[in-house]
Order: C-alpha cells, then sequence, then structure tokens
C-alpha cells in the first residue's frame, strides 16, 4: 500500500507542478502577447499586398519601419497614462514600452514603393509587386 500512496503523490504534485507551469506560460504569452501588435494580411489583386497594423496609443513620430534582407520590421514605442485623481483617492497606471513585429516579404516586392500611412490608431502599409513580376494581360489578335 506504500507504494501506491507515493505513486499517487508522485502525481498530484506533477499535476499541481503542470497547473502551476501552464499559469506562468499563460502569464508570460499575455505579456508577450501586449507588446506584439495584431495585423491583418490581405493580397491587393495580383500587383501586391496590404498590412494593417493595430497600434493604440502610440503617436505617428513613435513609429519605425525597416527592410533588411526581405524583412519588413515595424517597431513603435507607446507611452500611455491612465490618470484618476479624485478628492478621495489616485489612481495612476502606465504602460511603456517597445512594439515590434516582423514580416518575411515575399519575393520580388519592390522595396522603394513600399508606402506607410497611420490613421486612427492604425498603420496601413502598402506593398506593390516590382514592374517585371506584374501580371501583365495579353491580348489576342
Amino acid at each position: 500500500m506504500d507504494v501506491a500512496k507515493t505513486a499517487k503523490e508522485v502525481a498530484n504534485t506533477v499535476e499541481e507542478k503542470v497547473e502551476k507551469g501552464l499559469e506562468v506560460a499563460k502569464e508570460t504569452f499575455a505579456n508577450v502577447a501586449s507588446h506584439l501588435p495584431l495585423a491583418n494580411l490581405a493580397k491587393k489583386g495580383s500587383d501586391g499586398f496590404e498590412i494593417e497594423i493595430d497600434l493604440p496609443g502610440v503617436k505617428k513620430e513613435d513609429i519605425e519601419l525597416q527592410v533588411e534582407d526581405n524583412i519588413l520590421t515595424v517597431k513603435a514605442v507607446r507611452k500611455m497614462k491612465n490618470e484618476v485623481n479624485k478628492d478621495d483617492y489616485y489612481l495612476m497606471e502606465s504602460s511603456f514600452g517597445l512594439i515590434s513585429r516582423s514580416f518575411m516579404l515575399p519575393e520580388g516586392i519592390d522595396k522603394d514603393k513600399i508606402n506607410a500611412k497611420y490613421e486612427d490608431g492604425r498603420l496601413y502599409i502598402s506593398l506593390e509587386k516590382e514592374e517585371a513580376r506584374k501580371a501583365k494581360s495579353i491580348s489576342v489578335k
């Protein structure tokens, strides 16, 4: 009976450790996700692509785009402060940090024609194919 009791105790300990590990992993992923902006990717006809990235609370001047080795990286600094100052209490919650997201560009994207526009907390990036790679219509004679 001691073997069965010991095995049950070991199983319970392992289960507790796994549950605790999952909780820590969830907290870690939640923290990472808060610094990883959400993005929508869409093909724009046959000539390019569109990327939309949510960057709420970020100012236009705090956004940086860079292309290196076919990787487009978007970096931004979020500086948000929620302050409540009442007669009987004071509360201030701040969220500061670097936000970064990278995208592998498809072959044939013209790096000189990448355009970005920031509007209402959302960054719009337009990617165009190189002229030689764009689809061409051929008329039949």
